[in-house]
């Protein structure tokens, strides 16, 4: 079994790192100069602690994010889960990946370039692998743990250690927003990172390896999990502290609009032509197994609360991320982003309430008032990231403790929670 919880927390490690969790941390990295080490550890609090809770959260409630939000009520667990499945999946975590998959891979070559042409041959053989690495949930762990994750790893050491010991510069002085508080800076960037939605799908795909590989006491997959989970956390903490250390040697190579950009004249300055193929590995591997345990987790969960087999709907999440990837980043953005800033509060929510239950036994007048007041407020944060205006409310909500660093749910949520409480005897 020990060999099993490497395997499964080498996947868990290659399902999280995603790109977009590559390009965060040499950004940090590059504005928090002097402060690194500080606004790293903060990141790596929220940006890895997080998505390990939430992955043990699910271990708790024994099978997937749905029995958790059904602390709710059954109906909310049905609608909020598979909104959750939706938008990390098919609406835009999978057609993202591809997308940046092929901007920071094949976009730069320059014989290739942009053009709709190259992006629908790149997003059409990417699907076609995706869906048959994901058509055996059972061997997913096999193939991503022993053989694209050490390959993924491999190639993420060769950039960072050949960018950190060749590049030379000193390290700049901390931004505006790095320069009082690093910390609690990184802390704020690592927790907008979202990756703990992420975990509440990659959750059900951890439990069920498990499961699959002959353990049946809750408690002993609980603890599994547990050390998969920290051996995830090692992997994802080292990668981001040595890619955002790679970021703080390229202060005085020029400026740099966000952390592709930074890693790819790192690449280059490093290892000139080899280097852009390094960087390739690393950006279509990483994409790549985010894509399949995306596909996976909505195979299994949608297979379950509908009348679709696996197979089915692996096709369909599959197809339907295909064409929507072929409609380009902004695009995608523009429509996906206001739906996960409405959820992923409730998320976090979910998974607080889930460690503290045995505080207030499990009522469900707390998970209801707390996700009820939380969901105000979201769904408040979810239509300004629409555009739509909100004079009348704005000069109000601005005013919540934490608003401005975009935790302005944090305080309702405990008030609601607390009214909750109060009313946890009655039946809502």
């Amino acid at each position: 079994m020990n060999r099993d919880i490497f395997v499964i927390g080498f996947m868990l490690f290659a399902l999280f790192f995603g790109a977009g969790n590559l390009i965060y941390p040499p950004t940090l990295g590059i504005e928090s100069g002097t402060a690194y080490w500080s606004a790293i550890a903060g990141f790596i609090l929220t940006g890895v602690g997080l998505p390990i809770l939430a992955v043990m959260a699910i271990s708790y409630v024994k099978d997937d994010a749905r029995e958790l939000a059904e602390k709710v009520h059954p109906l909310f667990g049905v609608l909020f889960t598979s909104i959750i499945y939706l938008a990390i999946g098919p609406f835009f975590g999978i057609p993202r990946a591809a997308t940046v998959g092929y901007e920071m891979s094949i976009e730069p070559i320059p014989t290739i370039g942009s053009s709709y042409s190259s992006l629908f041959i790149f997003t059409t053989i990417f699907f076609v692998l995706v869906l048959l690495v994901s058509y055996n949930p059972s061997k997913v762990v096999d193939r991503i743990g022993q053989i694209l994750t050490p390959i993924l790893l491999l190639a993420i050491v060769v950039l960072s250690i050949g960018a950190i010991f060749l590049l030379e510069g000193p390290l700049s002085i901390p931004s505006e927003k790095y320069s009082t508080a690093p910390f609690f800076t990184g802390f704020v960037e690592g927790y907008l990172t979202m990756d703990a939605i992420a975990a509440l799908a990659f959750g059900i795909i951890v439990v069920n390896a498990f499961k699959e590989r002959g353990l049946t006491n809750q408690q002993d997959i609980m603890k599994s999990t547990l050390k998969a989970g920290i051996i995830t956390g090692i992997a994802l903490s080292t990668v981001y502290a040595a890619i955002g250390w790679l970021g703080t040697k390229m202060a005085s190579h020029g400026t740099f609009t966000n952390g592709g950009n930074i890693l790819s004249e790192a690449a280059n300055l490093t290892f000139d032509f080899y280097g852009s193929i390094i960087l390739g590995i690393i950006v279509t591997l990483a994409c790549f197994t985010t894509s399949v345990g995306l596909v996976v987790a909505a195979g299994q969960f949608f297979s379950k609360v509908t009348s679709f087999s696996y197979n089915m709907v692996i096709i369909i999440v599959t197809i339907g991320s295909w064409l929507i990837a072929n409609q380009g980043l902004d695009t995608i953005i523009a429509f996906s982003v206001p739906v996960l800033v409405f959820i992923y509060p409730i998320a976090i929510v979910l998974i607080l309430l889930s460690f503290t239950r045995k505080l207030f036994s499990d009522s469900k007048g707390v998970y209801r008032g707390a996700i009820l007041f939380t969901a105000l407020i979201s769904l408040y944060d979810g239509l300004n990231a629409f555009g739509l205006s909100l004079d009348g409310i704005t000069p109000i909500i601005s005013k919540l403790p934490f608003f401005d660093i975009g935790l302005g749910w944090l305080i309702p949520a405990i008030i609601g929670g607390l009214l909750g409480a109060l009313f946890r005897k009655q039946k809502i």
